[in-house]
């Protein structure tokens, strides 16, 4: 469902025509029109829209409903935290109002997002990792589930990390959700940035049945697999910048740990989409994956590189 919503907006977005677009199709069409601004809501938080509303005329008002903090997608904290900020190298430039939390089954979040739109997109170089310098997140609770819950998130995410990072205060506050949370939910996030700009996140909530402090350490075991092998973005981040590289105009390179199946799903997603040119000028992008071997860490990283398309806005 939140699949199908999302190429609905992006339909909307640019005037197309959709064909297929029902659950479970697997033969979906779309022919898009004019790209075009304004206002557009929809009933899920995804990112699709964004590379689209990046070429209109004039600023997007995008309103997403739906779950802010669900399983088996970014939680909005991320967006914000880690997401957001890298793309700005990209020239990317998008506000996001939570205006409400929404947690699962219930739903009933709402986030608004203004997006700018650009002439054309900067290529971005994330090659060095530097060191770690600061570690922070929230852990929160919200409807009838107790405070406590926060707190015990809170310290057995901070035990897990101090393990292995001794020397930086870890801030990780507790929180209760009242005025702008919909549902009872519990997660926690944590964002760890670097001396060269690099952001990292590890996130977690709540399950039936699961003990708090379980989901403080799962949380904080992801951010330290996430930083143990001195990439420059985590294994979340590396495909969701795949198309804004392969947007840009000229080369960009990220060094990253395993490539995952979702960023070589979108590396080839992009190569054939690029490969359709709107004028002379327009390039295919491609891309080149190089392994490359680190003296600071045991484990093996890779740079992802590519020559982007140059996609210009014909609107501006």
């Amino acid at each position: 469902p939140q699949h199908l919503s999302g190429l609905q907006l992006v339909s909307d977005l640019c005037s197309g025509s959709l064909q297929g677009a029902s659950i479970s199709s697997t033969d979906i069409s779309l022919t898009p029109g004019k790209i075009r601004s304004g206002n557009h809501t929809a009933d899920t938080q995804r990112q699709q829209a964004l590379p689209c509303a990046l070429f209109t005329d004039a600023a997007s008002q995008l309103c997403l409903k739906g779950g802010t903090n669900a399983e088996m997608a970014p939680q909005i904290d991320y967006t914000v935290k880690v997401f957001k900020p890298i793309v700005e190298k990209f020239g990317v430039h998008f506000d996001c109002d939570i205006r409400m939390r929404g947690y699962y089954p219930k739903g009933g979040g709402e986030v608004m997002v203004t997006v700018n739109p650009v002439k054309e997109l900067q290529p971005i170089t994330m090659t060095e990792r530097g060191t770690i310098t600061k570690i922070y997140g929230r852990a929160f609770v919200a409807g009838v589930l107790p405070f406590k819950l926060a707190k015990d998130m809170s310290s057995a995410a901070v035990r897990t990390i101090r393990k292995e990072i001794k020397e930086l205060y870890i801030n990780i506050s507790s929180l209760q959700e009242k005025d702008k949370a919909c549902g009872n939910g519990n997660g926690i996030i944590i964002i760890a940035e670097s001396s060269t700009g690099c952001v990292f996140a590890g996130s977690a909530l709540g399950k039936k049945g699961v003990y708090a402090d379980k989901i403080g350490i799962e949380a904080a075991e992801m951010l330290l697999r996430n930083i143990r092998h001195n990439g420059c973005v985590d294994e979340f981040l590396q495909d969701q910048l795949i198309i804004f590289m392969a947007l840009a105009k000229g080369r960009s390179r990220i060094r990253t740990g395993a490539v995952t199946l979702h960023t070589q799903t979108a590396i080839h997603i992009a190569e054939q989409l690029t490969q359709v040119r709107r004028s002379s000028m327009d390039l295919p992008a491609k891309f080149t994956i190089t392994k490359c071997e680190d003296e600071l860490s045991s484990n093996v990283t890779f740079i992802i590189e590519c020559e982007g398309s140059g996609a210009s806005n014909p609107n501006l």
